[in-house]
């Protein structure tokens, strides 16, 4: 059972209005002052400069004049990105920039298994093959902890400019200049270098529509220059005129004008990211950048077999891994899960599920001849990338975010990591972190929510990480009608009522979960919804939790 903790409970029911309750739920998110209150509202591009999303100027001038020496000296630049959703847009948004400038700007994306994540000897040697003439590597969504693969393009005269947003080391690369920010995405630091080089003095939407994949995708906090830019992104995708991401949309069922953080996270960033987790991402790139009608809708469809051939996978997968878990592991506070039949593009999605099942910070390998790859999710309040950097000494690289990580690692040494991750675990996690917390924004009588109340909601939307979707929960709530739904009749259907106002609440995968009949009494945590079905118009409940 979750805890819960209420941040607002209203003290007299005159004090419950529809604006005093966005007010507590914009305290609930730290925005309190005027001036942030105004800017989480009304926030637009305008407000976005080099300076508000903490690039360093000095390193960016630095960046910016050696792009355009490359670009007078007609050099070949080579974008360098990512296999994921972040590094696939980020790449498209600067190649596309620098390409109606230069052509022999080419943008690239390292597959997975042949050279790793991120700037690499192994990528630099493929881009050397097939780009003899390169003079310069710009990486995006990577880079900043690329210490021997810099210093080996140095030394085959390749100069090197970095963009990145991950976690940094104590020390930086030894680049020709080091664009970096943990405020953005990957592709928002992308899309803030290209209006720079295009000597914006405002920035314009060029690239928006992807920087909004992105943003959602990459699940970074949906708050000041994140929020514009994914807002505003959103309103590109309605109108996109990218005909792969026209197609994708299609062959998914989604109108561009329904587009939201939902679609973008489950629907649409699964398909993006599903060829480069089994197969080359370079397909993904070529979707979102093509002006042929056909090859869009054949690159759609490429897209759609992969996202269903990576989901039996995954499954497949996280069934066997799960099964590997015992109770003496379960007490360790730390999952290490290594095996050599996990594809490698899909090891981060079990580990995801392995958080979303036991709870705690989860690390899966898959096990190659020599050395295996790693990924890792948290749970909130363990920085699992300061965890694995903790037993640096063990692995050959690692990078990520606190939420997040990939590392590298000698097969020979995964039992000695093993076991000084569990010691640190051990010291670091105590029993309230590994306490599952659901947060309730404030307590509610059923009274109160109205559709009126349901569209001053979404005035705060689009709802993600940092700026959640606001939960609430109603006491002494009786349950007039229970039922199982669906096909597998795995989700609860419930027709609760308070003081004779009745609302519908599904649970999703509460079958099992929740047992309750018709006539009890409980205490209900939920996110409110507007369902549309055959034309009714009525505002649903989302159930969070029961109590």
């Amino acid at each position: 059972m979750n805890k819960w903790q209420v941040l607002h409970s209203f003290k007299r029911q005159e004090e419950l209005t529809v604006d005093k309750l966005i007010e507590v739920l914009l305290n609930n998110r730290g925005i309190k002052k005027v001036v942030d209150i105004k800017e989480f509202l009304n926030g637009d591009l305008s407000e976005i400069t080099v300076k508000s999303v903490g690039i360093n100027p000095v390193q960016l001038a630095k960046a910016i004049k050696r792009v355009e020496t490359a670009n007078k000296k007609n050099q070949t630049i080579v974008i360098y990105g990512d296999y994921d959703v972040d590094g696939i847009c980020a790449t498209a948004i600067l190649w596309e920039m620098l390409y109606g400038i230069n052509k022999k700007a080419i943008p690239y994306i390292p597959h997975r298994v042949d050279e790793g994540y991120g700037l690499s000897i192994a990528g630099i040697n493929s881009v050397l093959e097939k780009f003899p003439e390169v003079k310069l590597i710009i990486t995006v969504d990577n880079g900043v902890v690329a210490f021997e693969a810099v210093e080996y393009a140095k030394s085959m005269g390749i100069d090197v400019v970095i963009t990145d947003h991950h976690s940094k080391d104590k020390k930086l690369p030894d680049a020709d200049a080091v664009i970096h920010t943990g405020e953005l995405c990957g592709a928002g630091v992308s899309y803030v270098f290209a209006q720079v080089l295009k000597k914006n003095k405002e920035f314009d939407e060029e690239g928006l529509e992807l920087v909004a994949l992105a943003t959602v995708a990459d699940c970074v906090p949906l708050l000041k220059t994140n929020r514009i830019l994914l807002k505003e992104g959103i309103e590109q995708i309605k109108t996109t005129k990218r005909l792969g991401l026209i197609e994708l949309l299609n062959l998914a069922g989604i109108s561009p004008q329904n587009i939201g953080v939902y679609e973008i996270g489950h629907i649409i960033a699964p398909r993006l990211n599903s060829t480069g987790r089994i197969a080359s991402a370079l397909d993904s790139l070529r979707l979102l950048c093509t002006k042929d009608a056909n090859r869009a809708k054949m690159l759609a469809q490429v897209l759609n077999d992969s996202n269903k051939e990576r989901q039996m996978m995954t499954e497949e997968s996280t069934q066997h891994a799960m099964s590997m878990v015992n109770e003496d592991m379960y007490t360790k506070k730390i999952l290490v899960i290594a095996h050599e039949s996990y594809n490698q593009g899909v090891i981060g999605l079990i580990a995801a599920r392995m958080v979303e099942r036991y709870y705690l910070p989860s690390l899966v390998l898959s096990i190659g001849e020599k050395f295996a790859k790693g990924s890792a999710r948290s749970v909130k309040n363990i920085n699992i990338i300061e965890l694995i950097r903790s037993v640096s000494e063990h692995v050959v690289q690692a990078g990520g975010h606190p939420m997040a990580a990939g590392f590298t690692i000698e097969i020979a040494k995964i039992e000695i990591f093993r076991k000084a991750l569990e010691e640190k675990a051990a010291a670091l996690i105590t029993g309230d972190s590994l306490q599952k917390t659901l947060v309730i924004d404030a307590l509610l009588p059923f009274s109160f929510i109205t559709q009126e109340v349901y569209k001053k909601l979404n005035y705060l939307s689009p709802f993600g990480i940092g700026n959640p979707t606001p939960v609430f929960a109603t006491e002494s709530v009786n349950i007039s009608e229970i039922r199982t739904m669906g096909k597998t009749n795995t989700h609860l259907k419930l027709v609760v009522e308070q003081d004779g106002v009745m609302f519908e609440a599904v649970a999703f995968n509460g079958a099992e979960k929740y047992k309750y009949s018709t006539g009890d009494t409980i205490d209900i945590a939920y996110t409110v919804d507007f369902d549309t079905w055959h034309g009714k118009n009525k505002v649903v409940l989302k159930v969070k939790d029961i109590n």
